[in-house]
């Protein structure tokens, strides 16, 4: 697995991760029949929060974000977004087990993901169930008791 570094984001991370985001999710988007250039973009900037959110660097510079928004009674997983270059390299499982290691607290973790993205095959491998569908997005779950 390739080394990676996680750090705070900052205002000035938005713009890209917002492009990575269009970049990573337009196969899937498109495979639904929902892909909107310019809404994949306007959707994650009108929510970005650069206190929750956190970037993954491999070889020094921003390859992926991951976000982590606490509720009162679970924690989602959000934003999780890896550039091809990083992909299939184990960097995104050793993020998400990290942050499932750091953030556990009791409260079960949610995460949503495209119907039928590989991402899919990720979260299953640590722990995520399926709790509901939309037709465009699966939730998943993982309980506090395998947390």
């Amino acid at each position: 697995m390739t080394d990676f570094l996680l750090r705070q984001s900052t205002d000035e991370d938005a713009a890209w991760i917002a492009e990575l985001r269009a970049v990573v999710m337009r196969p899937d988007l498109e495979r639904l029949g929902v892909f909107d250039p310019v809404r994949v973009r306007e959707r994650f900037l009108g929510g970005f929060d650069p206190a929750r959110t956190l970037v993954i660097e491999v070889e020094g510079r921003g390859a992926g974000s991951i976000a982590i928004r606490r509720e009162d009674a679970e924690t989602w997983i959000e934003h999780f977004y890896l550039a091809e270059h990083a992909q299939g390299r184990g960097i995104g499982g050793a993020v998400l087990a990290r942050v499932l290691n750091e953030y556990a607290d009791g409260r079960p973790f949610r995460i949503n993901v495209l119907r039928g993205s590989a991402a899919s095959r990720l979260y299953a491998r640590h722990g995520f169930v399926d709790e509901s569908d939309d037709g465009v997005d699966l939730y998943l779950v993982r309980d506090a008791l395998t947390a």
